[in-house]
C-alpha cells in the first residue's frame, strides 16, 4: 500500500515537473524563437504528455492507452525531437539541416502510426511498463530505428561541436550536446526497460538535463571586449595554433603592404597640398610620412545581412574576426561596427564610415574583408548594400575609440 502511494506521488511530481519545464521552455522560446528552441520545447511537451499518462497509469494501473501514450511521448517523440533540436543548434550546414528535417518527418509519422495501432499484449500494473513486454516485433523495430537514429545524430552533433572555432565555444557546445544526450538516453532506458520507481526518478533526471542544456544553449560564453565565442585579443597567439595559422597571418600582412603601398604611391603622385596635414597613424611602419592631401568627403556604407536559420552564431564568429582586423589594420576606416537587431534575430547590420573613396576601395581589397565575404556566405541568404555620402554629422570625439578599441 505504502509502495503504491509512493509510486503515485512520484508519478504526480514527475508530471508536474515536466509541465513546468515545458511551460518555461515555451516562454523562453517565445522571447527568442530559434528553431532549436522550438524543437526542444516540443520534446519537453511530448515528455510532459507522456508523464501525464504515466500518472494516470500509476493511479489506476496502466492500460493499453496509457502505455501507448508513454511510449509515443517519452520513447519516440521525446528522444527524436531532442536529438533534432540538438542538431539544429550544433550543425551549421543548411543542407544537412534540411535533409535532417525530412528524415525526422519520416521517423516521426510512420512509427507513431505503428505504435498507436499495433496490438498490445500482456497484463499491466502500476509500474512503468517495459516496451518489450507489451509490443510485438514491428513496434520494437520502429522504436529501435528511432533510438539508433537519435543516438547517432547526437554523436554527429558532438563531433560538430568539437570542431567549432574557439576552445570556449567548442567546450560550451559540447556541454549542451552532452546534457541533451543524457536526457535522451535516460528516456530511452526508461521506456525500454520500465525500471519501476527508479524509472520515475530517471525521468525527472532527464527533464533536468534537458532544461539545463536548453538554458546553456541560450547563454553562450562571454569574451573580453564583447567577444562571445572564444576569440583572443588581436595580436595574441591562439592556443593550439599550427603553421597554417602563422602562414595565413603572414599572407594577410603581405596583402596589407600591397594595399597600403597603393595609397602611398597615389598620394605621392597626386601631390595634394592643403597647407597642413593630419596624423592618421601612418608614421608607424613608414620611413617617410605621406604627402599631405586635400580633405575629401567621407563615405559611408550600410550593409544589411539576412541570415539563414541557425546561421547567426557562424556569422557572428566571422564578424568578430573582421571587426578586429579592421580596427587593427585600417586607419582610414573611421568606424566599422556590426549590429544585431533585437526584433529580428536573423538580421545583422554592418555600418562603416571611410575617410574617402580611396579608403573604401582599399577596405574592399583587404584580405581579411575578402575572407569574411567568403566564410560568411554560407550563413547569409540576402544582402542589401546602401552607400552614403556624408552631408553633416555630430559625434563625440572618442566615438571611434569606444566602438573600435585598438
Amino acid at each position: 500500500m505504502i509502495s503504491g502511494m509512493v509510486e503515485v506521488a512520484l508519478a504526480f511530481v514527475c508530471a508536474l515537473v515536466a509541465w513546468s519545464a515545458a511551460a518555461a521552455l515555451i516562454a523562453r522560446t517565445l522571447r527568442e524563437p530559434r528553431t532549436y528552441a522550438k524543437v526542444l520545447s516540443g520534446s519537453a511537451v511530448a515528455v510532459a504528455v507522456a508523464l501525464s499518462g504515466a500518472f494516470v497509469g500509476a493511479l489506476l494501473d496502466f492500460s493499453a492507452p496509457t502505455f501507448r501514450i508513454l511510449q509515443i511521448g517519452a520513447g519516440l517523440l521525446g528522444p527524436l525531437l531532442a536529438a533534432w533540436g540538438t542538431a539544429e543548434y550544433a550543425v551549421g550546414s543548411a543542407r544537412a539541416r534540411f535533409g535532417l528535417r525530412l528524415a525526422v518527418a519520416v521517423l516521426s509519422v510512420v512509427p507513431v502510426v505503428v505504435l498507436a495501432l499495433d496490438p498490445v499484449r500482456g497484463n499491466f500494473d502500476r509500474d512503468y511498463p517495459a516496451m518489450s513486454d507489451h509490443y510485438d516485433l514491428i513496434p520494437g523495430i520502429a522504436l529501435g530505428a528511432v533510438h539508433l537514429f537519435s543516438v547517432g545524430l547526437l554523436l554527429a552533433c558532438a563531433v560538430a561541436a568539437m570542431r567549432a572555432e574557439g576552445r570556449r565555444t567548442a567546450n560550451h557546445r559540447l556541454t549542451v550536446v552532452g546534457l541533451i544526450a543524457l536526457a535522451v538516453l535516460l528516456e530511452i532506458a526508461v521506456t525500454r526497460l520500465g525500471l519501476g520507481m527508479l524509472g520515475q526518478v530517471l525521468m525527472a533526471g532527464a527533464l533536468g538535463a534537458l532544461w539545463t542544456g536548453f538554458l546553456r544553449a541560450q547563454n553562450p560564453p562571454e569574451e573580453p571586449r564583447g567577444r562571445r565565442r572564444g576569440r583572443r585579443r588581436s595580436g595574441a597567439p591562439r592556443s593550439g595554433g599550427d603553421e597554417s595559422d602563422e602562414q595565413d597571418r603572414e599572407d594577410r600582412d603581405e596583402g596589407d603592404d600591397e594595399v597600403w603601398g597603393r595609397r602611398r604611391k597615389r598620394t605621392e603622385d597626386d601631390h595634394y597640398d592643403d597647407g597642413g596635414g593630419y596624423d592618421d597613424g601612418y608614421d608607424d611602419g613608414y620611413d617617410e610620412a605621406p604627402a599631405p592631401r586635400a580633405p575629401s568627403r567621407l563615405r559611408g556604407v550600410i550593409t544589411i545581412y539576412t541570415l539563414a536559420e541557425g546561421g547567426a552564431d557562424g556569422f557572428d564568429d566571422c564578424a568578430d574576426l573582421v571587426v578586429d582586423e579592421v580596427a587593427r589594420r585600417e586607419p582610414d576606416t573611421l568606424l566599422f561596427a556590426c549590429h544585431t537587431v533585437p526584433s529580428a534575430p536573423l538580421q545583422r547590420i554592418v555600418y562603416a564610415i571611410y575617410r574617402d573613396e580611396l579608403a573604401l576601395e582599399e577596405h574592399e581589397q583587404q584580405p581579411h574583408v575578402r575572407e569574411f565575404s567568403r566564410r560568411s556566405a554560407q550563413f547569409v541568404t540576402a544582402t542589401n548594400v546602401i552607400e552614403l555620402a556624408l552631408s553633416g554629422a555630430s559625434a563625440t570625439d572618442n566615438l571611434a575609440d569606444m566602438l573600435m578599441p585598438r
